[in-house]
């Protein structure tokens, strides 16, 4: 079978591997259908993977597919119904994972695609409880989308967040995987959305899906923008995976009482607080970290209600190199799908 293999930092190519055998007990065998990219993907191309790995894996962290096969015991699935994966190999038996915080998980066994031979495969047996079936009207293109980019603003947003109607939002990266769908999450609840991009060609892309106001940050401070854009009242969230270049000024232009939650750091890890600002402003800081499986179900039925997965680019698994060079250069507007 063929899979997308990092044979070294930077260095991907398309491998043959053997197939899997039949699927064990309480296992499925799933053919993968599309792979969807993120900057996660970027990371672990460059070799920032968390811990240490052995190399040749097969990346992919985030796919959709259909059952081939089921093992002894299985009975939720059936061959050709299809599904989506979970990430992470978690223990199934702790208090968290018991709980259903999956993310939370006090014996992962490793991030698919990071740790272990991850998503970008054609044929790969998972634990049958890490999979979740897709609605008969998602097609496998958009719900390969429900697994990070919609599950992490779910996540964010309702549990982390905890977004009500009629707030108002900063969505920092508006165009991006996640900032699309978290653009559309906050408007379909009714929130007024102020959201920034680093592209005037990304404008009218987010005011389509539903932003009230778009900041180019490279033109304009947002901080500035935004105070002037709430009459200095300041957001009630924001919502912020950018990193050291917009934390502080997130900060700024948040009401008092307000919610910032972050999932990631693509323009750098750290940042400085003003601890005074933060208890007298009386902020709530969450940081958010992958998904439940709930919240990828909870995705797909919003995927089968209408809100679909802005998808930038499609291409075939021996274009994938081409795709990652265009998600580094951040001219993505949504989502890049690899198809098998």
């Amino acid at each position: 079978m063929r899979a997308l293999t990092l044979v070294a930092d930077r260095d991907l190519a398309v491998s043959d591997l053997p197939p899997p055998p039949p699927p064990a007990a309480g296992e499925v065998q799933i053919r993968v259908a599309a792979v969807a990219l993120n900057h996660i993907d970027v990371w672990g191309y460059r070799g920032m993977a968390f811990v240490k790995r052995k190399l040749p894996i097969v990346v992919g962290a985030e796919a959709s597919g259909t059952i081939e096969a089921v093992g002894d015991g299985v009975t939720r699935f059936a061959p050709g119904q299809k599904v989506v994966m979970y990430g992470a190999l978690t223990c199934g038996h702790c208090k968290a994972c018991l709980e259903g915080r999956d993310n939370f998980c006090e014996n992962v066994g490793g991030l698919i695609g990071f740790h272990v031979d991850g998503f970008a495969r054609e044929l790969m047996n998972i634990p049958a409880r890490l999979v979740i079936p897709v609605p008969d009207s998602v097609s496998l293109r958009d719900a390969a989308c429900a697994p990070i980019a919609f599950s992490t603003v779910q996540h964010m947003l309702f549990d982390n967040a905890k977004l009500q109607p009629g707030e108002t939002i900063l969505v920092h990266a508006g165009g991006s995987g996640i900032g699309t769908v978290a653009i559309m999450m906050a408007k379909a609840i009714g929130c007024t959305v102020i959201t920034t991009v680093g592209d005037d060609s990304k404008i009218e892309g987010v005011k389509k899906l539903g932003a009230d106001y778009v900041i180019n940050y490279r033109n304009h401070r947002f901080e500035h923008e935004t105070r002037k854009i709430t009459k200095k009242k300041g957001v009630d969230v924001v919502f912020e995976h950018v990193g050291a270049d917009t934390f502080n000024g997130s900060l700024l232009v948040m009401k008092r009482g307000g919610r910032l939650v972050t999932c990631g750091s693509t323009s750098g890890p750290t940042a400085t607080i003003n601890l005074m600002q933060l208890f007298q402003q009386q902020y709530r800081i969450f940081g958010s970290f992958g998904a439940t499986m709930k919240n990828i179900a909870e995705s797909l039925d919003k995927m089968a209600a209408g809100m679909l997965p802005v998808i930038d680019t499609e291409v075939p698994l021996d274009d994938v190199g081409a795709a990652l060079k265009r998600m580094e250069s951040r001219q993505v507007f949504g989502k890049i799908i690899v198809h098998f």
